[in-house]
């Protein structure tokens, strides 16, 4: 039950964090050098510039064939992750055990548990990769001896270190409940035999089997 809890907490920290990851333009940074009063900040679906004096103005990204392949590809992963990860919080919540869903049957809820688990798990997957995506293309940009100096670099956004996290979270809490879906099936007794009805040996030395209703007759 207290892997079950911690995969469900992770499992929700973990989809949200991928959500505001999806949709808040911070994965990456610039700041100019001969205007230092101004940041710009690039996501998946907008870029936004922040003044001196806090005002923030947003121009989303043009074409959608038009964009880069690291942007196009990770939007599309992004928004994957989102429902997978919703679909494995649901699967999963009807699993666990606390809940009366499917009580009488817990095959089925071990096999609920199993696809919330693998759902999150893979939520995992396709949210590190479009995010390390975009952070290895960040570094390439950056060292790039080819730009002159002069040209301002882009820089890792806090968006990229959440989408980390995001996606570490959504993998264990995947690994966390199909762990406990594997355990709480090995916990399961064995459902006992039926009793058979007692020997008793008949007067030419066979075996025969009592029915309760003459075992009263025998003597």
């Amino acid at each position: 039950a207290k892997a079950q809890a911690g995969g469900m907490l992770l499992a929700l920290l973990g989809w949200v964090s991928s959500c505001v990851t999806t949709f808040v333009p911070l994965w990456k940074n610039l700041n100019l050098d001969l205007n230092e009063l101004e940041v710009w900040n690039m996501g998946l679906w907008q870029v936004c510039i922040t003044q001196e004096e806090g005002v923030v103005e947003c121009q989303a990204h043009g074409s959608f064939l038009a964009l880069p392949p690291e942007l196009r590809i990770s939007r599309l992963l992004m928004c994957v992750s989102n429902g997978l990860g919703l679909l494995g919080c649901l699967l999963a919540a009807l699993g666990l055990e606390g809940w009366r869903a499917c009580e009488d049957n817990p095959g089925q809820k071990q096999r609920l548990l199993l696809a919330g688990g693998a759902a999150l798990g893979t939520a995992g997957i396709t949210t590190l990769v479009p995010v390390s995506w975009v952070a290895y293309n960040t570094v390439l940009d950056f060292w790039d001896e080819t730009v002159p100096d002069i040209v301002p670099r882009w820089e890792f956004g806090e968006a990229t270190f959440l989408g980390w996290f995001a996606g570490a979270f959504l993998a264990a809490s995947g690994m966390l409940l199909a762990c406990s879906a594997r355990s709480t099936s090995t916990a399961t007794p064995p459902t006992p035999a039926g009793r058979q009805p007692p020997i008793t040996r008949g007067p030419a030395g066979g075996h025969h089997h009592l029915h309760p209703k003459n075992a009263d007759l025998v003597i």
